[in-house]
């Protein structure tokens, strides 16, 4: 009974006065790995609109340096979820993303459906690969978690409602997921960096296993070769023995959000502020 501890806390709260603190509980101490690479996923997700593509093509920071793009993104997201959106750190942190996003002329539906896919993507993950799936209070939490935060980006007319929220999600993508050359060369930018991340000798059964988890819609708008089944199938059955075995493991008891290792930052947060992230880089959507 002790592995579901954290998860009676979660219980008792309210997902909307307590939002923050549910959302630290989930992403930093029962899914510290699935938030990762739920987010890793979706920010992939968000390269199959081509004018979301376009933009991060113009700034050339996918083709450049695509791991600090990388790691500024996830430990500023980090800052929030681990300190809260209104602690100095936090306010800290959004200062920067702010600034980084002012430089751009970004339609306000590209920051809504970016800020949605941080919501609804960690869910679907979760209750696909996770070692439990996501409780009511803990899916209520992420979303007023990423309205309050998509209110402090300037973000306009977000949907007051969980479901009105998802619904916007699913029309933006079935109407915005189309083919643009952009989408390939970021799509192939990100994909090599996930690929670097892993020996030479493995990046080959990397590559075709990222393309395999995609949905046959974000293969259409990027304009991959998907391949065979059996790939995908064979990624999906190690997603949930891994989750078998997470099951069984003692409830973690140190947060994993900032301390969460990066290739830019060594030992951040120690000796790093927020303020440090981006600061040569251009932090598009």
């Amino acid at each position: 009974m002790a592995r579901f501890a954290n998860l009676r806390h979660i219980s008792a709260l309210d997902p909307v006065t307590d939002h923050q603190e549910i959302m630290r509980i989930s992403a930093g101490l029962e899914f510290p790995w699935d938030y990762q690479k739920a987010l890793e996923m979706a920010l992939f997700r968000t390269y199959c609109v081509p004018t979301i593509s376009g933009l991060l093509e113009r700034t050339g920071e996918f083709e450049r340096r695509p791991q600090k793009r990388y790691d500024d993104t996830a430990v500023l997201m980090a800052e929030l979820v681990e300190h809260g959106y209104d602690s100095p750190r936090g306010r800290e942190a959004l200062r920067v993303v702010n600034r980084q996003h002012g430089r751009y002329d970004i339609s306000n539906a590209d920051m809504l459906y970016v800020l949605s896919t941080f919501i609804y993507d960690p869910i679907d993950w979760l209750q696909r690969y996770g070692w439990r799936p996501l409780t009511h209070n803990e899916r209520l939490a992420a979303f007023h978690f990423y309205r309050a935060v998509g209110a402090r980006m300037g973000i306009r007319e977000i949907p007051a409602a969980y479901d009105e929220f998802l619904a916007f999600k699913a029309a933006y993508e079935q109407e915005h997921f189309v083919f643009a050359p952009s989408n390939r060369r970021i799509g192939q930018y990100t994909l090599d960096l996930f690929c670097s991340w892993y020996p030479s000798v493995a990046r080959p059964a990397v590559s075709r296993a990222v393309v395999a988890m995609l949905d046959e819609q974000m293969v259409r708008a990027f304009g991959f070769t998907a391949p065979p089944a059996w790939v995908g199938a064979a990624g999906r059955l190690a997603l949930r023995l891994r989750a078998a075995v997470v099951r069984r493991m003692p409830v973690r008891r140190e947060l994993k959000l900032t301390s969460t290792r990066n290739r830019t930052y060594p030992g951040y947060p120690r000796g790093y502020r927020p303020s440090d992230l981006g600061a040569s880089s251009s932090t598009a959507p």
